[in-house]
């Protein structure tokens, strides 16, 4: 290739993707995925309208096209952890199952009624039919893992059903991998008119086989680049250019066991990507670090990747097969309904979820389209208009699909935003004592979501407002069991002494301990001669002047640690997390999948703390301490417990 012409082609299509992503945030503006805006920006950009890049340009640039899919490949084998899919393997098992021949069988058989209506099937023969319906299946069948987990995020949906959707969406992704390898070798069989007998079963087992040994062999490859310690900016392109060569490998192999053997050799460099990665995930240590470099660089390849369909997609032919488009859309929906019916029914799921749960499995994205790409390179005999049509049902399946998945998670109750969270779900802290701190911290502590009740047994202390969103002011007649049980919620989680005598202060941490059970409490101190009594109930303590000692040793000590919890710090924050999770239940710590951002500062196990390691087992009522950006802890919080 002219190295001149490549330059020129990689130049053009720079100023492209720099649009593309603008594109892609004016999308996300109203309420659409980003890569919807990345395939518009390459249909306006390409060949068939403004012809900012060319067809040959598309052709040149079909490295950058192999280099993405590498990463989806990757990026969907890194999200299959599984430690944290046990616990609902059988639900899990039949839906995948049942989905996944449910779109293989109706969606086969509609597109074979609509053979002689598709313009590109007209001309097969009844094998080539057959073989386009057979590699029609896994690309109708496959989900999007990263749309369901950004639906999961934005609803903070927690629950079964959103555990089983998510599991079997990840699930999904990788038996179509391997499913679309043998449909591949089965396909190009009846393309080429050979028959199918004994040796040609050998043949794709060995050709599966062979690449799921492949896939191992290139996670010891990347995993010699993830020991060292190079920076990001370096393991990155080594991570890329690793997945570039198994396409180009593979690529070699295929055409030249064509010209010097009797069989052509089909190592299926997805599935050799998505083994790689699951393998990096699962079986070394190097998973939390291998899904942190795939993070940083998600955005340029999905930018890079989308743009390049966009551009290829001939808008022409968009809108002449729209008809069959959206036929093949309602037939995919049918399927699901079946096989997520049929699979919620053989794992004895709640009637509820059976009759929803194909709402959760509607949008699709990158491994849906790296496998129609896929097609229309190594089978011309279906050419760009195989890809166009599936790529059409797959763009409106991301459009839709996350309206039907929020709907869904609305249906089971399992949303978590502030209009959905049931009462008891709200953390609550009663704070005895009003002044100005005690006001001060329970503006913080409703900021974050927190059920506040302000008491005092001075009623000129209690504002005059009355309630405040979540804060209510109420005057406390006597410290006593009988006047606390009126005015405090049966689940409060803390209290907070800050009365201005501190035997008032224990005498309510007493009775709070005693005849509540409350077992978090702090108490403001104003002399040190009862700190003993208060330490013996497990309160903890804070005395002004030591607090103010302390806070000082910090900023000396570990100036970065403080300035983070202890000034307003917008991105980050620290917060205490109680597992309640039963999937969490006894594994490891390495073995939780947190973001790459989020630190685990300590564990609390029935009154004890424990400095954690990864090999620390954690359990049911465990408080993890954690720090990291305010988004993120929200994310962890959801998947643990509150």
């Amino acid at each position: 290739m002219d190295i001149e012409f490549l330059a020129l082609s990689l130049a053009s299509f720079l100023f492209v993707a720099l649009a593309a992503i603008q594109i892609g945030r004016l999308a996300a503006h109203f309420q659409l995925p980003l890569i919807t805006g990345y395939l518009v920006a390459g249909i306006l950009a390409g060949p068939f309208i403004f012809s900012f890049i060319q067809q040959v340009d598309v052709g040149s640039l079909r490295f950058l096209d192999e280099m993405a899919l590498a990463f989806i490949a990757f990026a969907a084998g890194s999200e299959m952890a599984l430690d944290e899919l046990r616990g609902r393997f059988r639900s899990i098992g039949w839906n995948t199952v049942m989905q996944i021949g449910a779109v293989y069988l109706v969606c086969g058989a509609v597109i074979l009624l609509l053979g002689d209506h598709i313009p590109f099937m007209r001309d097969l023969s009844p094998a080539g039919r057959f073989a386009a319906a057979l590699l029609s299946g896994p690309i109708l069948s496959a989900r999007s893992p990263s749309s369901a987990i950004a639906v999961i995020n934005e609803m903070r949906a927690r629950g079964p059903f959103t555990k089983t959707v998510l599991g079997v969406t990840v699930v999904k992704d990788v038996l179509i991998v391997v499913l679309f390898a043998l449909s591949s070798s089965i396909a190009a069989t009846m393309l080429t008119g050979r028959t199918f007998d004994a040796s040609f079963i050998l043949l794709v087992s060995f050709e599966i086989l062979a690449s799921m040994g492949l896939g191992v062999l290139v996670a010891q490859a990347m995993s010699l680049v993830l020991r060292n310690h190079w920076e990001d900016r370096l393991k990155i392109p080594l991570i890329l250019l690793i997945g570039y060569l198994v396409f180009a490998l593979s690529g070699t192999v295929r055409h030249w066991s064509h010209a010097n053997l009797p069989v052509e050799l089909i190592f299926e460099p997805l599935l050799i990507c998505l083994v790689a990665s699951f393998w990096l995930t699962n079986r070394s240590p190097y998973g939390t670090e291998f899904r942190h470099l795939l993070h940083q660089v998600r955005i340029p390849i999905f930018v890079v990747f989308f743009t390049l369909v966009g551009a290829s997609l001939d808008i022409g032919i968009v809108l002449l097969l729209l008809p069959i488009t959206l036929a093949l859309y309602i037939t995919r929906i049918v399927a699901l309904f079946i096989g997520a019916y049929l699979g919620g029914t053989l794992a004895k799921d709640p009637a509820r979820f059976k009759r929803i749960a194909w709402m959760g499995y509607i949008t699709q994205a990158g491994v849906a389209i790296g496998l129609s790409k896929e097609v229309a390179i190594a089978f011309p005999q279906l050419g760009a208009e195989f890809t166009t049509l599936l790529v059409g049902v797959i763009v409106v399946s991301e459009l839709t699909g996350p309206i039907f998945f929020k709907y869904a998670i609305r249906l089971v109750g399992e949303s978590h935003l502030p209009k959905d969270i049931k009462d008891d779900e709200i953390l609550d802290v009663v704070i005895v004592g009003i002044e100005n701190q005690s006001r001060q911290l329970a503006e913080r502590l409703i900021e974050h979501g927190w059920r506040v009740k302000l008491l005092d047994i001075d009623q000129s202390h209690v504002s005059s407002v009355g309630d405040n969103g979540n804060r209510r002011e109420q005057w406390l007649p006597q410290i006593s069991a009988e006047n606390l049980a009126q005015i405090i919620e049966p689940k409060t989680e803390v209290a907070v002494a800050m009365l201005p005598n501190d035997e008032d202060s224990l005498k309510l941490c007493q009775i709070l301990y005693e005849n509540f059970g409350i077992t978090r409490q702090i108490a403001r101190l104003h002399a040190y001669t009862l700190v003993d009594e208060f330490r013996e109930l497990g309160v903890h303590v804070l005395h002004p002047a030591s607090a103010m000692v302390h806070l000082l040793d910090h900023f000396v000590r570990a100036p970065q640690l403080a300035s983070m919890v202890f000034e307003d710090d917008p991105e980050h924050d620290v917060i205490q997390v109680t597992i309640t999770d039963p999937n969490v239940d006894g594994l490891h710590l390495r073995e939780l999948i947190l973001p790459d951002d989020v630190l685990v500062m300590a564990i609390g196990r029935r009154g004890h703390s424990i400095v954690p390691h990864g090999y620390t087992n954690l359990h049911l009522e465990d408080e993890l301490t954690l720090i990291g950006p305010t988004d993120s802890l929200e994310e962890v919080a959801l998947k643990l417990g509150y």
